[in-house]
């Protein structure tokens, strides 16, 4: 089932072929478990058992590639960058699976690929130089910048979100003056203006909200405006008939309905189901949604990751459901 770790699951993941041999693998039966697909080698001396990669999301992959990475380096080691500093900081890549480990050089003038390592020539100060337990990477506001520049909108939106998350929501309350005081120092660092893809930049912080708690809430948002809706209303509350908090993703008040993206999460990974069943999830989730429909008149139409590949994807499916940009 794929799942999501930390740093300190990734280095629990990986072996070295010193542990492989006190196991009691000899060196002919490693090469033969890398050969037979039940053992995935990661980097050099580093390793993981086939069963536990697959289990685990792009963004885990990527985390244990880049521990691995470090593992082998000379102290202090290198300075993460990008797509790679996102994972050690917990962001998500929407959809992206980097092909290489991406890591700065200070001041130089290209960059170059080397075993796995994609080494990138940007200028880069100390301050925005921090370390993620014992993992040098650039800060979690140079990150997002970097990714805001390079990525396409949907994984840069959908990081710079779960940055924003991270400072400024509480539950699902976002704090105003927070989200402006963190829009003001990204827009700071976004001031130069010839760095390419500045101009993207600066309207993914403009679109950052932090009340998004998916990647997919994220893209949703993004779809929603490309198609012409007003700013989405996020995380409305409502009061149930016994007094329960429920929050909805999205509301639609010109056609009285909420919208929900559906992640599969909910009803496949044991840590967001807790002890229940997919099957008692479901039914909770239409209790919810009876409770909802009862209490405010208002239909509620759910998404899943397959109707946000495109904006016309998603547009279609709240088109069936009479739901249309004003206009």
């Amino acid at each position: 089932m794929p799942k999501n770790i930390d740093i300190a699951g990734a280095r629990a993941l990986i072996i070295t072929r010193a542990e492989l041999r006190s196991r009691g693998h000899s060196e002919r039966q490693i090469e033969r478990l890398v050969t037979d697909g039940a053992l995935r080698r990661v980097r050099h001396n580093r390793y993981l058992e086939a069963a536990a990669w697959a289990a685990l999301w792009n963004e885990g992959r990527h985390l244990v590639e880049v521990v691995s990475t470090h593992l082998n380096s000379a102290s202090p080691g290198p300075v993460f960058w990008g797509p790679s500093a996102a994972v050690l900081h917990g962001l998500p890549l929407y959809r992206l699976v980097p092909t290489s480990v991406h890591a700065a050089i200070r001041a130089a003038r290209h960059g170059r690929t080397v075993a796995g390592v994609m080494w990138h020539g940007v200028p880069l100060d100390s301050a925005d130089i921090v370390e993620r337990d014992g993992i040098r990477c650039t800060s979690l506001e140079r990150t997002v910048l970097d990714l805001a520049c390079v990525s396409s909108p949907p994984v840069a939106l959908s990081a710079a979100d779960a940055a924003l998350r991270s400072v400024a929501v509480s539950g699902h309350v976002q704090d105003a003056d927070a989200v402006g005081a963190w829009k003001d120092r990204m827009l700071a660092r976004a001031a130069h203006p010839r760095r390419p893809g500045i101009r993207s930049a600066r309207r993914i912080i403009d679109l950052a909200d932090g009340r998004a708690q998916l990647p997919g809430e994220s893209v949703s948002r993004l779809h929603l405006l490309d198609l012409g809706f007003a700013e989405p209303e996020l995380q409305l509350h409502v009061v149930g008939s016994a007094g329960q908090d429920y929050w909805l993703d999205f509301g639609f008040r010109r056609s009285r309905c909420f919208g929900e993206f559906d992640g599969r999460d909910k009803y496949l990974d044991d840590g967001m189901r807790g002890r229940r069943t997919a099957e008692e999830v479901v039914l909770a989730e239409k209790r919810r949604e009876d409770d909802i429909r009862g209490v405010t008149g208002w239909r509620t139409v759910r998404w899943g990751s397959a109707d946000i590949r495109s904006a016309s994807v998603l547009g279609a499916r709240l088109a069936s459901f009479g739901i249309r940009p004003p206009g």
